[in-house]
């Protein structure tokens, strides 16, 4: 049994590095344009909310980028939305982004134990 599962991790590896030469053989022009269009795509985000938020609203995003990325990105693209969709009235201050921040914060799980 052993020696069938051998069998199987080597092949599993010799397709990971067909699949890995495959990619980098055709991958080069293309990989190329989708990572300058990602640059540009994050590039107009970060100007976009350096237009919609003020200098407070940007500290206290940026730390809760230090402690949870991927709420803040949440965030970013939340904010992003309503500018782009003009529900934006002025920029957002430090107490707004409080507010946004305490919609968004995803719901606590509690756990209960119980004794006998």
């Amino acid at each position: 049994m052993s020696g069938n599962e051998e069998d199987i991790e080597e092949l599993r590896q010799k397709k990971m590095e067909e699949l890995k030469q495959q990619q980098g053989g055709q991958g080069g022009a293309e990989g190329e344009a989708a990572e300058a269009q990602r640059q540009q795509a994050e590039a107009q985000k970060k100007a976009m909310l350096r237009k919609a938020l003020t200098d407070g609203a940007r500290k206290r995003l940026n730390t809760i980028r230090m402690s949870k990325p991927g709420f803040a990105e949440k965030v970013e693209q939340q904010v992003v939305a309503l500018h782009r969709s003009g529900r934006l009235n002025g920029r957002i201050d430090e107490e707004q982004m409080k507010e946004l921040l305490q919609e968004l914060k995803p719901e606590e799980q509690s756990f209960d134990i119980k004794r006998r």
